[in-house]
């Protein structure tokens, strides 16, 4: 992965510069089940972005900011020591989303963030998705194959077939108006 030109993988990038670059993309991965760590109370699992790039230092500080993401993702500061197997679907998906958040990233990638919800709750996901997005100026990378989904929240839409970019550009264009067959 090539961040600003520079090799995430490349061993002789210092330390510092490369913990810098993976800061400022995070993930929100499809399957809100397992990609919540089962033995940790959610507020460990949103502060360790937190504690890993070492943005915030005191302990006191860390558990305020992660009261301040549960709430900006519409969950409670109380569920701070709760485990994930107490929350919905759609509740773990936005613990995953204030976890990304806890970085403050310029990018996030979501990777079908709502396929394994409910048409419903999948709604709800990506209000707040846009919501975030209009707040915080964050990009978001948005990987789907629901293209109602896709025209909800993209601004841009790039179009892969058989691997290949085979169509790119503004997502009312290229709704409107496809360029390819696919």
């Amino acid at each position: 992965l090539l961040v600003d030109g520079k090799n995430l993988n490349d061993p002789f990038l210092p330390k510092e510069e490369k913990l810098a670059l993976r800061r400022r993309i995070q993930m929100v991965f499809q399957s809100p089940y397992a990609s919540l760590n089962p033995r940790w109370k959610v507020g460990d699992i949103i502060a360790e972005p937190i504690k890993a790039f070492r943005l915030i230092n005191d302990h006191g500080s860390q558990i305020n900011r992660v009261h301040e993401l549960l709430e900006q993702v519409g969950l409670s500061s109380s569920d701070v020591n709760k485990f994930p197997h107490e929350f919905s679907g759609g509740q773990r998906q936005r613990i995953s989303i204030a976890r990304a958040l806890s970085s403050e990233p310029e990018i996030i990638i979501c990777d079908e963030p709502t396929s394994a919800l409910d048409v419903s709750v999948q709604a709800a996901v990506l209000d707040l998705l846009q919501k975030l997005k209009e707040e915080l100026g964050t990009t978001y990378v948005f990987v789907s194959h629901d293209l109602a989904v896709v025209k909800a929240i993209s601004d841009r839409v790039a179009v892969l077939y058989q691997g290949r970019l085979c169509e790119i550009g503004p997502s009312k264009n290229v709704y409107q108006f496809p360029s390819h067959p696919y």
